[in-house]
């Protein structure tokens, strides 16, 4: 959480753990095994950023982050994006939610968040923005997202719904 938060680096998070002799290979690893981005939502965020300003909204190790944003050339497709790491805060605290807005410079009425935990939607929801909920795995939660989706072929069709 401190990392995420950037109050500690990769290196310090890594070592906090035991393996501080093993930097950074073993971060490394670690993105490379346990964090992936799915090949559809590339393909998808190529497509959308055509007719779109994507922003991505993340509680991201700052490090982390920009290994993932190199490796999948996130930020040709991206025009704004925060990183919990770089920014001190992280989803669901709603100040995360402005300093987007603030970046992207647009009503919360003009966007969609997208999001698979319905913690993180509910503050977006709460101040205006559109939600979408990418369907992992079931909730009992209260609060609903506008739209549901299941696989990242359906994004573009339920932004185009949630403007209905």
């Amino acid at each position: 959480m401190k990392a995420s938060l950037g109050k500690i680096s990769s290196f310090d998070f890594w070592n906090e753990l035991g393996f501080c002799g093993e930097y950074p290979e073993i971060g490394r690893d670690y993105l490379d095994t346990c964090l992936r981005i799915d090949p559809e939502f590339v393909e998808i965020a190529k497509t959308l950023s055509k007719n779109y300003s994507l922003a991505i909204l993340s509680n991201d190790v700052k490090e982390w982050s920009n290994y993932l944003r190199t490796k999948f050339d996130l930020n040709s497709l991206f025009k704004i994006i925060i990183i919990g790491g770089e920014v001190g805060y992280r989803k669901p605290n709603k100040r995360i939610y402005n300093i987007l807005l603030d970046k992207i410079k647009s009503p919360p009425s003009d966007c969609v968040f997208v999001d698979d935990r319905l913690k993180n939607l509910h503050p977006g929801s709460e101040i205006g923005i559109k939600t979408i909920r990418f369907v992992r795995e079931e909730s009992n939660d209260d609060f609903s997202a506008n739209f549901e989706i299941s696989s990242f072929v359906e994004l573009p069709q339920a932004i185009e719904r949630v403007f209905e």
